[in-house]
């Protein structure tokens, strides 16, 4: 297993990931596409970290560190985009991602981390539970535009 952050070889095999995550289709590689692609590679604080297994991306997350006026003008960070291959998961893979993200977030000086999940099944909540986070300090809402 090889944690570490995507470099720009790694679009096609994000892609492939990301189909795993709410049935997304893999893109056509427009020129809009391949803009964005790099505005958030050469983003310093997006960083979207994966996770290497049998010579494919097989776990990834996204880590956003977002300045912030308040707690001393601290940084927090969120946690996206969370997703294992199926072929993959229950080996660790996601946990080292979140990790690999918490060590960004520490570096970055962040007071915290926040991760919303639309998962329900007891699984996934406690798989979140277990990487330390918790559902009891803030209440989340989503407004979809």
């Amino acid at each position: 297993m090889n944690i570490r952050e995507i470099t720009d070889q790694d679009f096609d095999g994000l892609m492939k990931l990301y189909t795993q995550l709410h049935a997304n289709p893999v893109p056509v590689r427009t020129p809009q596409l391949e803009a964005l692609w790099q505005r958030i590679l050469n983003d310093p604080d997006h960083h979207i970290i994966v996770a290497e297994a049998d010579g494919m991306l097989a776990s990834s997350c996204v880590c956003v560190i977002i300045p912030n006026l308040t707690r001393d003008q601290r940084p927090y960070a969120l946690i996206e985009n969370v997703v294992t291959d199926v072929c993959h998961r229950r080996q660790g893979l996601a946990t080292a991602c979140l990790n690999y993200a918490r060590e960004i977030a520490r570096a970055a000086h962040c007071y915290k981390m926040m991760l919303l999940t639309g998962a329900k099944d007891d699984d996934t909540l406690h798989f979140y539970t277990r990487a330390g986070y918790n559902r009891h300090d803030k209440t989340g809402f989503i407004q979809w535009l």
